[in-house]
Parts: structure tokens; C-alpha cells; sequence
């Protein structure tokens, strides 16, 4: 896993575009991740974590958090898209002050994430448990940055 660039190097880079902020659209995504918060509250409940299920745990929070990072983009006039937009939100992470340890663990999710999407990497219970205590501890610090979320 090779480390994140600068925020501003993504920006020279062509990967994110500064624009008219774009509040209608970080709505959708609001929406989109209290949607999917709710089913994984609803699976977590009926069903559990186990290590079946891991994967499917770890894919979405990783979709909560990205969704949240994307919303305060467009909100501040960013849109990322194409090869290393991905990373380019992760590093947005430091624009929201949030730490570098969890900037580091929202990366190492996002590798993971990438492994299980596209390489059939297998997860267990523990890593989606540690998984789930970062995105309890991150939706509250990126909707600290944000009043619309």
C-alpha cells in the first residue's frame, strides 16, 4: 500500500476539481449513508457479525464513511473522479482535521476494501469489529465538520 499524497497534489493532479459547491448532491449522499447505516444496524441485529459476514460489514462502512468524506467535499466545491479518486477522499480526511492514525486506519480500509472487492481477500470478525468502532468514531467526527450531515 503506497501513502497518501497530499490533498493539493490530487487537486494539481486533475483528480479532484474544484466547483461550485453542491449541496443537492451531498444530500443524496447523506441519505444514501444513513440508508445503509440502518441496514447494517439491522443486520448487526438480526443477524450478527461472524466471520462469514465480515466482509459484507467491512464493504459498508467503508461505503458509510466514503459517502460522508464525498458529502463534505461537494459541500466545500470538491469532486474527485477517475484512477486515485479514492485516495484523493481518504487524504481529504486531513482537510477535516481529523488525525493522522485515522486518516492511516480509513486508507488501510480502503486497500482492504479494494483486496475484498477485487481479489477476493477474506476478512474476520475481528478486523470488521474494529472496523465498526472507527466508523462510530468517524461518522461523529465528519459530521462535526459539517452541518449538513
Amino acid at each position: 500500500m503506497k501513502p497518501l499524497k497530499n490533498f493539493r497534489d490530487y487537486i494539481e493532479q486533475g483528480i479532484v476539481k474544484k466547483q461550485t459547491p453542491n449541496k443537492l448532491r451531498a444530500e443524496d449522499l447523506i441519505k444514501e449513508s444513513k440508508r445503509k447505516s440502518n441496514s447494517l444496524k439491522l443486520i448487526l441485529t438480526k443477524i450478527g457479525l461472524n466471520n462469514d459476514n465480515a466482509n459484507d460489514i467491512i464493504e459498508y462502512c467503508y461505503d458509510i464513511i466514503i459517502n460522508l468524506i464525498r458529502a463534505n467535499m461537494l459541500i466545500k466545491g470538491f469532486n474527485s473522479s477517475g484512477i486515485g479518486a479514492h485516495e484523493a477522499e481518504i487524504s481529504y480526511m486531513k482537510e477535516l482535521n481529523l488525525t493522522e492514525s485515522e486518516v492511516q486506519f480509513a486508507n488501510q480500509l480502503r486497500y482492504f476494501r479494494n483486496g475484498i472487492k477485487y481479489y477476493g481477500k477474506a476478512f474476520n470478525k475481528e478486523y470488521a469489529e474494529k472496523v465498526l468502532k472507527f466508523l462510530s468514531n468517524i461518522k461523529l467526527k465528519l459530521k462535526n465538520e459539517n452541518p449538513y450531515l
